[in-house]
């Protein structure tokens, strides 16, 4: 929980401290089974996910991608800084949509391991609200 202080976007300066403790564990051919939670600032519930890949990577298939974790967490997460954000700004913002082209290429030479990198993210993201286009640009740019 922040302070009031804080709240109130007095200029105090505070920093907030963000720890996650992760444990995976390999099952089958290319299955992930992953336990976590947040231990800082504030201790939460345990989380459980499991990821697989696909069968042309050796895998069955019986989870998400692990990169889908990364794009829906990428999405997630500014979506929450947006609305986060809305109310220490005091901009009202009745809602948000992110719709997300996140893009990765992969260069395999011979049986060396590929090579892989993001080649780009395109987020267009929408945002219902009556505030200034002034105002609305100021909270992306914050997010």
């Amino acid at each position: 929980e922040f302070s009031d202080e804080w709240k109130n976007g007095m200029t105090e300066t505070k920093i907030v401290n963000v720890t996650y403790e992760v444990r995976g564990t390999s099952v089958g051919k290319m299955r992930n089974e992953i336990t976590g939670r947040q231990i800082e600032p504030t201790v939460e519930p345990e989380f459980h996910m499991a990821t697989d890949e696909a069968g042309f990577h050796g895998g069955d298939g019986t989870a998400p991608l692990p990169l889908a974790y990364f794009c829906t967490g990428l999405v997630a997460c500014l979506m929450t800084q947006i609305r986060a954000f809305a109310k220490r700004l005091r901009i009202d913002l009745k809602g948000v949509d992110v719709q997300a082209t996140i893009k990765w290429k992969a260069v395999a030479e011979g049986r060396n391991p590929y090579e892989s990198a993001p080649v780009g993210f395109l987020l267009d993201v929408d945002m219902d609200s009556d505030a200034s286009l002034e105002d609305q640009t100021r909270l992306l740019e914050a997010a």
